[in-house]
């Protein structure tokens, strides 16, 4: 767990861009990516956000943010939640009348998290090499009708475990479930046509931001 004290987090970009993935896609979105992660997902995008960046305050966090002019805020990582500070930061914005997202690897209790914030909980598959990562009592800490789960897809083994999970845990209908390809590792045409053979009741969904600019753009 970061030591930083709660009025101060390790940012590393702030940034406005289009939403690339969930049901807010291609909205503009402020994007806050906080630094650190104790996961190595095999598909990482932003492994530059282990390690890189500055301690902010919460008041020049707020700050950047409001000069945006962008209603919708989404904080991620690395993963946000392994730092304290990310929890007045997150009552601060909505506060401030903000609509917040919080991306999350879903290895980490999202149970002190504010109820207003929607959550996308990350559901790590096999193909990632953190799938042992996964806290399965989150589930029950999600909003129903309100909060997403997202899993990445790498390959049929990929497939078939997110199957698995949504039947286990009985999540269809309560929440929206997103399923994405793994950029470069999956063609988005196989993954829409297992999706559609089965009749699975997921929203389909590509990493937009990935189509839209190359890999080694950061603030994307």
């Amino acid at each position: 767990m970061n030591t930083l004290t709660k009025s101060t987090l390790k940012i590393n970009e702030i940034y406005l861009s289009v939403q690339g993935e969930s049901t807010w896609t291609g909205l503009p979105c402020v994007f806050v990516r906080l630094t650190g992660c104790s996961l190595r997902c095999s598909w990482c995008d932003t492994a530059y956000a282990f390690h890189e960046g500055s301690d902010n305050d919460l008041d020049k966090i707020l700050a950047t943010i409001d000069s945006y002019g962008i209603r919708l805020v989404e904080i991620t990582g690395g993963e946000p939640l392994e730092q304290e500070g990310v929890y007045p930061l997150m009552e601060a914005l909505l506060a401030k009348g903000y609509q917040v997202l919080l991306e999350t690897s879903g290895a980490v209790d999202v149970g002190r998290v504010p109820p207003k914030v929607v959550k996308i909980v990350d559901v790590k598959c096999p193909g990632s090499g953190e799938e042992a990562r996964n806290l399965w009592g989150n589930f029950e800490k999600l909003t129903a009708h309100q909060d997403e789960i997202k899993f990445v897809i790498k390959d049929r083994e990929d497939y078939d475990y997110a199957k698995e999970i949504i039947q286990k845990h009985r999540l269809t209908g309560k929440f929206t479930l997103l399923f994405s390809s793994a950029f470069e590792h999956l063609k988005p045409s196989d993954l829409a046509e297992w999706i559609t053979a089965d009749r699975l009741p997921v929203r389909f969904q590509l990493q937009l931001h990935k189509y839209v600019w190359p890999d080694d753009t950061k603030g994307r």
